[in-house]
């Protein structure tokens, strides 16, 4: 058509041509391109990679969420699956940043995991802005499901509370009945001390005072010295991961449990003891939400893990990754879109759950994911049969008790 024009012509208008057709090419996208990343689902992991909570959750939660999308075969609604990940640093600002730009120029639809409460309150306000869709494992602040919860977060593993009803319950049940709490100072911290100040009172018990320490302390000495002054019988670890570590190591090499006060590690990871050995941990009551060990199902699931990862079997987060990925790539296989973040949490709390880790399971109106609790102690060194084999079981909390009811939580979506 434009061979019999003058070439400056024809150049012209074959510019001219070109951009028309380039932009109606890119219009043609944009309409028909779902909001999480044009044609793929992008499943951002952010975790911490480099501190003291990377061993509980980390590259093994990558792992998890990664094996969650191959069992489901990669490609959903016709959309391949991407998983990407973030180390926040365990700073709200550093993890606030990090997604900002996932869900503005990577096309995440979907962050999980998270250890680190006062990022994941951070992460979910910013979640339901963006109205994507925000899977908390990691962190364990009830609040997430309280005061700020959120109509697109789902809080999946456990909680502060649940922690608190388990362990402290039975705990005061066996004689426990006075604490001193050595409380981390944030906002999972606190959240675990209050919780679990609330179940001993409740049953009788009395606490007798707390002190605070930083994020990632390593000198515990004064603090146990005021715990053991105390004359407490059970000193409350309100920490995690790192922490715990030390305060339990520094507990033991002062002599404290030897002269009749007790630990109380209200969480506890399976990687914490291998940490410690058993030696060091034997006789601590703790609570958890999935062991690898528990039956055939975790079994196996753990062990193909454990292949991909060094041999370390999988913590409870680790596990909740894996458990909430895969629910939400069902949803997203029914509704074939990821595009509305409100609509995605719906669907995830209207379909129970079911996998080979936590079972079945539901999902409460405030965003709670329910299932049974377990209690467990430290085994003896004599006891143990294997490098990971570290429990064994008090007794299960059913699903039905195990989590606050919602009508309880103070979660502005739940109707009374």
């Amino acid at each position: 058509m434009l061979r019999h024009l003058p070439k400056r012509i024809a150049d012209r208008s074959m510019v001219v041509t070109l951009c028309a057709a380039a932009l109606c090419s890119a219009a043609c996208k944009k309409d028909k391109a779902p909001a999480t990343g044009g044609d793929k689902i992008v499943i951002g992991v952010l975790t911490d990679l480099s501190g003291l909570y990377a061993d509980l959750s980390g590259k093994g939660s990558v792992l998890a969420a990664q094996m969650a999308v191959d069992e489901m075969g990669g490609t959903i609604a016709g959309m391949p699956v991407e998983v990407i990940s973030g180390d926040h640093q365990n700073k709200a600002d550093v993890g606030s940043s990090i997604v900002r730009e996932w869900y503005d120029t990577k096309g995440v639809g979907v962050v999980v995991d998270v250890p680190t409460s006062s990022v994941a309150l951070a992460v979910s306000d910013l979640t339901q802005k963006k109205n994507k869709v925000f899977l908390v494992s990691g962190a364990g602040t009830s609040d997430l499901t309280g005061k700020n919860c959120s109509p697109n977060t789902i809080h999946w593993a456990y909680d502060t509370w649940a922690l608190a009803n388990a362990a402290g319950r039975e705990i005061v049940k066996n004689g426990g009945d006075t604490w001193f709490f050595l409380t981390v100072d944030y906002a999972f911290g606190h959240s675990l001390k209050n919780d679990t100040t609330k179940v001993v009172e409740a049953n009788g018990g009395k606490v007798l005072g707390e002190v605070q320490h930083p994020l990632k302390a390593t000198d515990f000495s004064s603090l146990l010295v005021q715990a053991q002054q105390s004359g407490a019988k059970i000193i409350g670890l309100a920490n995690a991961g790192g922490d715990t570590i030390n305060a339990i190591k520094q507990a033991v090499e002062f002599g404290i449990t030897s002269k009749g006060q007790k630990l109380a590690g209200l969480l506890v990871f399976t990687t914490d003891i291998k940490s410690l050995g058993l030696e060091t941990a034997q006789g601590l009551t703790l609570s958890e939400s999935f062991y690898w060990d528990r039956d055939d199902q975790t079994r196996a699931w753990s062990q193909k893990f454990a292949a991909k990862h060094g041999g370390a079997m999988p913590t409870m987060v680790q596990a909740g990754v894996y458990s909430s990925v895969l629910h939400y790539l069902k949803v997203i296989k029914e509704l074939k879109s990821a595009n509305d973040g409100k609509a995605v949490v719906a669907k995830m709390a209207a379909m129970p759950t079911d996998d080979p880790l936590f079972g079945k399971g539901t999902i409460d109106p405030n965003g709670r994911k329910r299932h049974s609790m377990y209690v467990y102690e430290v085994k003896a060194p004599a006891e143990s049969k294997g490098k990971w084999d570290f429990y064994k079981l008090i007794r299960e909390v059913p699903a039905d008790q195990a989590f606050r009811a919602p009508a309880d939580s103070g979660c502005p979506l739940v109707q009374k």
